[in-house]
């Protein structure tokens, strides 16, 4: 389960990110965008994320994913065309093997959602 070891590298890139902040914000949703062709099941990521963040300067927060299609790019037909994931990989029309992937490889975080804490004399 490579979901578990993705979601321990997000922690420890947002921990980075939150160590340098001067107030430590309470972060509320982390943003993530997927591509389909990562083999990423963002049930998951979900779940790692959920147990991975309990009591940390994460807990509490939402994983939101966006899942990007898998599309490729035919050159001898000159369009895009979305492959069947694991079934057919080359040009519907053409039968060129894919060969220039234009999304669906994509992870990474799109964005943080957070709150500064607010402090009380």
């Amino acid at each position: 389960m490579h979901e578990t070891d993705m979601t321990k590298a997000l922690i420890i890139t947002l921990k980075d990110w939150w160590d340098t902040q001067p107030e430590k914000p309470h972060v509320s949703h982390v943003h993530l965008i997927v591509g389909k062709f990562t083999c990423v099941e963002p049930i998951s990521l979900q779940f790692a994320f959920e147990v991975q963040t309990r009591n940390t300067f994460l807990d509490g927060a939402k994983l939101v994913i966006q899942e990007t299609p898998l599309v490729a790019f035919c050159h001898s037909c000159q369009k895009d065309y979305e492959p069947e994931i694991g079934i057919q990989y080359a040009c519907p029309d053409c039968r060129s093997p894919m060969d220039d992937i234009r999304s669906g490889r994509e992870l990474k975080i799109d964005r943080v959602e957070y709150k500064m804490q607010s402090v009380t004399l």
